[in-house]
């Protein structure tokens, strides 16, 4: 690797060229004055991770990937450098860390440079700046993102971002207007929030002149705590104003973690663990259906006998994100794995379920998803936290993560139904051919097999 980035980094200071110096043309007319510019960016950012050692972080490899297909659209004749421009962005955001936001955030500045009205653009400037604790300036970029994109439906979650990013710069404000007048001072209006006077010259008054929600995020965190300190130190903490400081104070570290829902129980739908799943399917018949075109198409061709047998099952699971099955299709179980280092910016599940379980590790990525993905009203229930790791629990299955890969949801859905023991039959619907499950999950179901019906290709376990 050491090798690679030395080469990828001679390559990339080649085609920007020097600081100050023009940026070499290339055929068909040269690059974007900005381009030059975001492989100057690139090749800092290079330079710094060489002089660290050998690579061993895989999201880091992907962004040098992603530095080294910018430098080859920037240098080939009809290649869309635009989009490799807003890629590498993307992936030096997800790749964690300060300075890969630094750099994300430089590299959207120039794609705002290159093309101004473009949404992806903004999007990524008001994520980087997300990152980053930048919140007001954040909101400005989601603002210019809202106002070029036409698609409502893609807008939510930028709308709910920028909700919450003001919400939690209104809980510093009302903070700040709890003890001016107990302090004797006047109110002034510096920066957008109010702050006290410094006539009250306590040591909490300057901490809370200190506080503002134009600072970036980490800041206000440290000085929000500072002023809780020493406000209940100042009056008690059974003074009313204390205690509201204390709730603003909690309200906003939550807000500063995740995204607010339309209600705080997992956007209203009733959290169930393994007695509550067990109870749901006790003595009922289950069938998993697969995603696929064949399956999808017979669902929907009237009088399909594939159809009728589906409905006449007690309950019907989906798994995954559906890209063949119809958005109205019935679905009362719906079962789906975090993938990936990121796995709470995949698609809000906005498919009507009765259940949803979400499988995924670690704790916190998969409590993130949650908040982050789960729609209101679009759930009954949501499996807890106790249902997302069936295979590996010591408390359920408790297998040996293996070396065989992971598993796919719809194994992991069967092994849990054989572990709870209590539906009537479960049968597989449209899981024909090799790649519908991996050879030692086709090897189990193999063993359990009690029946198999070609006509509705369909496998009865139980």
């Amino acid at each position: 690797m050491g090798q690679t980035l030395t080469g990828l980094l001679t390559s990339v200071r080649a085609l920007a060229g020097r600081p100050g110096t023009p940026a070499a043309g290339r055929p068909g007319g040269g690059p974007d004055p900005a381009l030059p510019a975001a492989l100057r960016l690139c090749g800092d950012h290079l330079a710094a991770l060489a002089a660290t050692g050998p690579l061993t972080d895989a999201r880091r490899t992907r962004l040098i990937a992603s530095i080294g297909a910018l430098t080859t659209a920037c240098s080939t004749p009809g290649a869309d450098a635009f989009d490799a421009l807003l890629r590498t962005g993307q992936q030096a955001l997800d790749s964690g860390g300060e300075a890969e936001a630094r750099l994300s955030l430089a590299l959207a500045d120039e794609a705002t440079v290159v093309r101004p009205r473009s949404k992806g653009a903004w999007r990524l400037r008001g994520n980087a700046l997300d990152a980053l604790g930048r919140g007001e300036e954040a909101i400005t970029a989601y603002e210019r993102h809202l106002a070029l994109q036409q698609n409502t439906a893609a807008s939510r979650d930028v709308e709910r971002r920028i909700a919450t990013l003001r919400a939690a710069g209104d809980r510093i404000d009302e903070a700040l207007t709890l003890f001016r007048d107990t302090a004797g001072a006047t109110g002034t209006e510096a920066s957008g929030a109010v702050t006290e006077a410094s006539g009250a010259d306590t040591e909490a008054s300057r901490a809370a002149a200190r506080l503002s929600r134009r600072l970036p995020a980490a800041e206000a965190r440290a000085a929000f705590t500072d002023l809780v300190r020493l406000r209940t130190a100042e009056h008690g903490a059974g003074d009313p104003a204390v205690r509201r400081l204390a709730a603003l104070y909690a309200e906003h570290r939550r807000l500063s973690d995740r995204d607010p829902m339309g209600d705080p129980l997992l956007g209203g739908a009733e959290p169930i663990g393994v007695p509550g799943l067990r109870r749901l399917v006790a003595g009922r018949t289950v069938c998993l259906v697969a995603d696929t075109p064949r399956t999808a198409e017979q669902e929907l061709r009237p009088g399909s006998p594939l159809a009728a047998l589906i409905q006449g099952y007690d309950l019907v699971v989906r798994c995954d994100e559906p890209r063949h099955t119809a958005p109205a299709a019935r679905t009362d179980l719906h079962a789906c794995t975090l993938r990936g280092d990121t796995p709470w910016k995949g698609p809000r599940w906005d498919r009507r379920a009765g259940a949803r379980l979400v499988f995924g590790d670690p704790l916190p990525h998969w409590r993130l998803a949650l908040r982050s993905r789960l729609v209101p009203g679009a759930q009954d229930r949501v499996g807890d936290a106790t249902l997302r790791r069936p295979l590996h629990d010591p408390a359920l299955l408790g297998e040996e993560p293996g070396g065989a890969g992971p598993a796919s949801t719809a194994y992991t859905v069967l092994r849990l139904l054989d572990f709870l023991g209590t539906p009537a039959r479960v049968d597989l619907i449209g899981f024909e051919g090799p790649a519908a499950l991996s050879p030692r999950e086709r090897e189990w179901v193999g063993t359990r097999t009690a029946n198999t019906d070609d006509t509705a290709v369909r496998i009865t376990l139980r």
